[in-house]
């Protein structure tokens, strides 16, 4: 155990954070009945929905059920601190050392904001004032011994009373009422509540040895909070440089080569900042505010690190918008901002001693052409979840996340998998066939293979060939040329979406090999035999 004795802290909470943050990520006002939701139950309601009955913890249709009205948001715990971010930044510059608690909440040491200000009432009303002119409204602090108990004497304060003040030594007679729920340990506080200690002062008439004996080290730290002997120090975060650039425009400017000209002056000074800190972007954030009043913001990542030239490339691309050549913007452009939301040390990208890294020269093609042609023009293949190969991949435009369009975590039946392991591995092709390619399979007796509709084959499959299809844009340079099938698997049925009659389709899967060793992915639909993929 530390021998320090608490500290003097001071505790800042803005009540309903999470409601303000998804309000003006949405465009609400916080005066809205608003009920913030987190896996279907209620984290966090405004003032307006509570006065309806609507309370943390219930079901999404409980609350709704009480005030019809309600406004119900998806809490998103990115956009809940990066709206806190600005919040902490207008505190530190009048006093640093602030540490953040979580999105809503933050504490710092007393001492120095007192001393400077006359007492510890005045800088925390010096505080509240600060956070009025960042409209930041409804403000609360409390000070007390340690952070646990300024915690709860800024929850006890109210829109009147907005500062409250334990006492120093004054913070077990303050803790001591106060419910064992507030310790945050659930298995520990029911425990508690069926040996009939229900409040904090309760719990802490317990020896601390036998505490410690019987609920652990946990239990032990719980303890010491209960008697108001929170020595967890205060620590202020590290202030990061600041990265962000910013280009306002004016008058405003409505053609995509003229602000990526201007743009090159900014990206410049950013990628020569972070070499300064010996950092690299990977992750860029670009921010394009309007004459519309419109913002339009999307996050870019990128292979490796981002460049001036590709900084520049990225905002161009978000100006045309899904990679289309137009020079004409909808609307004229008042302010660009680039926001390098994930900086990583330069050694952890550096190619290593003997050539690890990733190959320059294909980075630096892709990038080119991309550039050229537009954001889509160069696509990898990301596979998901589906049914055939052709639903499985999805085409992610070179430096984006490879995000399939399917997740492949749920089960999905009458998918393409092994029959059996050994034999038939499985194993995504190395092609998948735009427009599949017509074909014929043939017996040993030269007539077309079919399957019944109870999987029988009229015959084995003995050899195939590969038809052209001008109509559909399917050219076979060897067209009717037979390739005996060596080994095959099959048939694999398949019903898909029987209760739609347009889209209704009945398939027969099939595995072939060649003498090449080459095998192929063939399906039978309705009597036509196609080529759909190829392993090589």
């Amino acid at each position: 155990m530390s021998g320090r004795g608490p500290t003097r802290t001071m505790v800042i909470w803005v009540p309903d954070w999470p409601v303000a943050a998804a309000a003006v990520a949405t465009g609400r006002s916080p005066e809205e009945p608003i009920a913030v939701l987190e896996k279907g139950k209620v984290l966090a309601t405004s003032a307006a929905a509570r006065r309806e009955g609507v309370r943390r913890g219930q079901r999404a249709r409980d609350a709704q059920s009480r005030c019809p009205e309600l406004v119900v948001l998806k809490y998103d715990p990115v956009i809940d601190a990066r709206a806190f971010d600005p919040v902490i930044s207008c505190l530190e510059a009048i006093t640093p050392g602030v540490q953040v608690i979580r999105p809503g909440m933050c504490a710092l040491k007393a001492r120095g904001p007192a001393r400077f200000y006359g007492s510890e009432e005045a800088a925390a009303e010096k505080l509240l004032d600060r956070l009025e002119t960042y409209d930041v409204h409804g403000g609360r602090i409390g000070i007390a011994d340690g952070p646990f108990a300024a915690e709860q004497a800024a929850r006890v304060s109210s829109a009147q009373t907005r500062v409250q003040v334990v006492p120093p030594g004054g913070s077990p007679e303050f803790l001591a009422p106060l419910s064992v729920d507030l310790l945050e340990q659930p298995a520990l506080t029911d425990l508690l509540r069926r040996l009939g200690l229900r409040s904090l002062g309760a719990f802490a008439q317990l020896s601390g040895t036998e505490v410690l004996t019987r609920f652990g080290p946990d239990g032990a730290f719980a303890h010491r909070l209960a008697r108001g002997r929170d020595d967890r120090p205060v620590t202020g975060r590290e202030i990061p440089p600041e990265l962000t650039r910013s280009l306002d425009f004016e008058p405003a400017v409505d053609r995509v080569d003229q602000v990526a000209f201007a743009v090159r002056a900014i990206a410049d000074e950013l990628i020569a900042r972070l070499t300064e800190l010996g950092l690299v972007c990977t992750t860029l954030r670009v921010e394009v505010g309007t004459e519309s009043g419109r913002i339009h913001e999307r996050e870019w990542l990128h292979p490796r690190w981002f460049t001036a030239a590709d900084v520049v490339d990225r905002v161009r691309w978000q100006l045309q918008g899904s990679g289309t050549a137009t020079s004409e913007l909808t609307s004229p452009v008042v302010r660009i901002r680039l926001i390098p939301d994930q900086a990583d040390p330069v050694g952890a990208h550096v190619d290593g001693l003997w050539g690890g890294g990733p190959d320059e020269r294909i980075h630096r093609a892709l990038s080119r052409v991309q550039s050229m042609l537009g954001h889509g023009a160069v696509v990898s293949v990301v596979i998901g979840g589906g049914r055939g190969f052709a639903e499985r991949q999805t085409l992610v435009p070179w430096g984006d996340p490879p995000t399939p369009a399917r997740s492949p975590d749920q089960p999905w039946p009458g998918a393409i998998t092994a029959a059996d392991p050994k034999r038939w591995p499985t194993l995504a092709p190395t092609m998948v066939f735009p427009e599949p390619i017509p074909a014929k399979v043939f017996a040993a007796d030269g007539t077309q293979v079919s399957v019944s509709a109870r999987g029988e084959l009229s015959g084995v499959p003995t050899a195939f060939s590969l038809l052209s299809s001008p109509a559909r844009g399917v050219q076979v340079a060897d067209s009717n040329k037979i390739h005996p099938i060596t080994a095959w698997a099959g048939p694999w049925l398949t019903s898909e979406r029987w209760w739609d009659p347009g889209s209704e389709s009945r398939q027969a899967r099939f595995q072939f090999q060649t003498a090449d060793t080459r095998a192929w992915l063939f399906t039978l639909h309705r009597a036509a035999w196609q080529a759909q993929a190829t392993y090589d």
